[in-house]
């Protein structure tokens, strides 16, 4: 008998580990078909909730907030732009890019996951900011992606103009944190097992296997 798995994917679009994450679990899900299936939900989490519209400067955030040298920046970089070229994405990250505002990105993947095209948007609004290098806080940006995600476009900007779904994302951000969650990507599994960080694919495929085979 297949199994059936729930998957809550907790992530912010601005975190390039999130989408190295995604695109290593759903390669192992590809694997695992045999086994089990998914239903992934994308939960929001904001990694600079006080960030400005129009963002900072890459270089400039993470040495305020890590402490990197301009060195150490540019060769984490490098190594985050090969993880994710080895699966199959395109990650354009130079000393010119910038960290944006999500929480307006987030207020519009919620209302996907209710229109039934969170998946698409999510992977169209990863784009946008890593391999476009265009603002995900802009809305036309958003209407753009909602566009490509095969969303309605007139719907999608009504939602950003309006407000809509303010509550619901912040609330679904402290439901996650009082959970534990306070670093992304963190997939959890059937509520109950954690998969932290952008892993490998094969360590995401015997995780899975491991939990559809317990039952």
């Amino acid at each position: 008998m297949t199994a059936h798995l729930k998957i809550d994917f907790v992530s912010d679009i601005a975190c390039p580990w999130c989408i190295i994450g995604l695109r290593a679990l759903e390669e192992a899900l590809v694997r695992v078909a045999d086994a089990l299936d998914a239903e992934i939900v994308f939960q929001p989490f904001e990694l600079n909730p006080a960030m400005l519209a129009g963002g900072q400067n890459i270089g400039e955030h993470i040495a305020e907030k890590h402490g990197s040298t301009p060195e150490q920046s540019a060769a984490n970089r490098a190594m985050i732009v090969d993880r994710a070229r080895d699966l199959g994405f395109t990650m354009v990250m130079t000393e010119t890019s910038r960290i944006y505002n999500t929480f307006d990105a987030h207020r519009l993947l919620h209302w996907a996951q209710i229109e039934g095209g969170q998946a698409a948007l999510k992977h169209a609004l990863f784009t946008a900011n890593f391999t476009d290098n265009v603002d995900p806080g802009d809305h036309r940006v958003l209407v753009d992606a909602a566009t490509k995600a095969a969303l309605d476009p007139v719907a999608a900007e009504e939602v950003l103009r309006s407000g809509r779904y303010a509550d619901e994302v912040r609330a679904a951000e402290e439901l996650w944190r009082a959970r534990g969650i306070n670093a992304v990507p963190a997939i959890v599994i059937n509520d109950r097992h954690l998969i932290s960080g952008g892993q490998p694919v094969e360590v995401f495929e015997q995780a899975l296997r491991k939990i559809a085979a317990a039952g």
